[in-house]
């Protein structure tokens, strides 16, 4: 089971969330964060999972992108990522148009890369799945 976390957000207590929902409250080194089993409120700045998240998507960027279903991405992976349908879903439109070019370069072979991607995301946790393809800064994650 995912921490749920707080953060002290204008001066008022707010959560429980998970802690990607933290990086929409301004997360910063100084935010003060408390969860299930930290012993009082602490900054961010001492919580290494948060000081690696942080370094992840820094503080000013772009928000995090919506949820989007490991399950149903994984599924479009193996049947349709030859042509990026599940780059185009997760909203990875680079990644997307990267896959036509390279499947037209290649006749079709990398359907074979992208349907065991789908194999991968299909198997991985929802928090795996999350950091590698949804909360990354990469254009095209590719495992």
């Amino acid at each position: 089971m995912e921490k749920k976390w707080y953060i002290v957000y204008n001066g008022q207590q707010t959560g429980p969330m998970d802690k990607y929902e933290l990086l929409k409250y301004g997360l910063s080194l100084d935010s003060n964060v408390w969860c299930q089993g930290m012993a009082d409120w602490s900054p961010a700045g001492t919580v290494p999972e948060l000081v690696d998240l942080m370094g992840q998507s820094p503080v000013g960027s772009v928000p995090p992108p919506p949820v989007k279903s490991k399950i149903v991405a994984g599924i479009l992976a193996l049947f349709l990522g030859g042509i990026g349908v599940q780059y185009f879903y997760i909203g990875k439109n680079i990644a997307g148009i990267l896959c036509i070019i390279i499947s037209l370069v290649t006749c079709g072979l990398w359907q074979v890369v992208t349907f065991v991607q789908g194999i991968l995301m299909l198997l991985m946790s929802d928090e795996e799945f999350n950091r590698k393809f949804l909360y990354t800064q990469s254009k095209f994650p590719l495992f």
